[in-house]
């Protein structure tokens, strides 16, 4: 369903996952703070990070996901991740995930990550629907989304057990019409 796609927007660039990648989300994923709503907990050491690194490249290159290296189009330095996966081909509809290191939170570049990935989603993959799972704590992943055009549709008590806590979770979805209908009247 997903193929590895490089794309280019005012201050990034969008580009498939290397392994070399690992060191750079090792610093998000061994951050407690920002590890704070993830599925998992922090991690404690470098070959964690290359261990999920590695698993994402696997569903990247077996299509079932497109996993989109953020980096800021002046340096190269590596930002985060946005993320489309658990595609389902015949209903056309995917989840879509991001995280950022922490320092280059606030400055609006997820948004406009995610923007493009959702573009690419829409026009490109032909997906009707794009989902997110977001903990209903997790206050700036939901306006996010909803800045993004994403309507809250339900929640689910008591889905995910990270460490010892269990967690409730919001889902999250956007259609293709709505998507397009709201860039209509943006314009």
């Amino acid at each position: 369903m997903f193929k590895p796609v490089s794309i280019d927007t005012k201050r990034l660039r969008l580009r498939p996952l290397r392994q070399e990648d690992a060191s750079a989300f090792f610093e998000v994923w061994s951050d407690p703070e920002a590890m704070r709503y993830f599925s998992f907990l922090p991690m404690q050491d470098r070959e964690q990070a290359q261990a999920r690194v590695a698993d994402k490249l696997q569903s990247l290159n077996d299509g079932s996901s497109v996993t989109c290296v953020i980096e800021l189009a002046e340096s190269g330095e590596v930002l985060g991740d946005c993320a489309l996966f658990n595609g389902i081909v015949h209903s056309q509809r995917a989840e879509i995930g991001f995280c950022l290191r922490r320092k280059f939170w606030g400055n609006g570049y997820m948004v406009e990550a995610a923007t493009a990935l959702i573009e690419y989603g829409f026009k490109s993959i032909g997906l009707r629907r794009i989902e997110a799972d977001v903990d209903p704590s997790n206050l700036s992943s939901i306006q996010l989304l909803e800045r993004l055009g994403f309507k809250r549709e339900g929640y689910l008590r008591e889905r995910w057990i990270v460490g010892e806590e269990v967690m409730d979770t919001a889902l999250y979805g956007l259609l293709r019409s709505d998507w397009q209908s709201d860039r209509n009247q943006a314009t």
